[in-house]
């Protein structure tokens, strides 16, 4: 998984020093959204292009890390030119 900009690590984390939690505080908790109802919740929108079709495949290494080497979206820009291919070759 991915280590999101907003996201503190576990180090970060253990750095805290929190009250121990009492007897009385589970009672007082409730979910975020019946605590505060006007943030939205969390949905992906509908997608902007049409659905892909995910698969597995085998490919050269060579191939693969020619791809990862241009960085985030390297499977989409591998579509793209996939999809070129096939455009000129029709």
């Amino acid at each position: 998984m991915k280590k999101m900009s907003y996201q503190i690590s576990r180090k970060e984390l253990n750095a805290v020093d929190s009250p121990p939690l009492t007897e009385e505080m589970p009672a007082c908790m409730q979910p975020v959204s019946k605590a505060h109802p006007g943030i939205p919740p969390r949905i992906r929108g509908a997608q902007k292009s049409p659905t892909k079709i995910p698969v597995s495949l085998r490919l050269s290494p060579q191939v693969v890390k020619y791809f990862k080497s241009m960085g985030k979206g390297w499977q989409t820009h591998m579509d793209e030119v996939l999809s070129k291919y096939i455009t000129s070759h029709k």
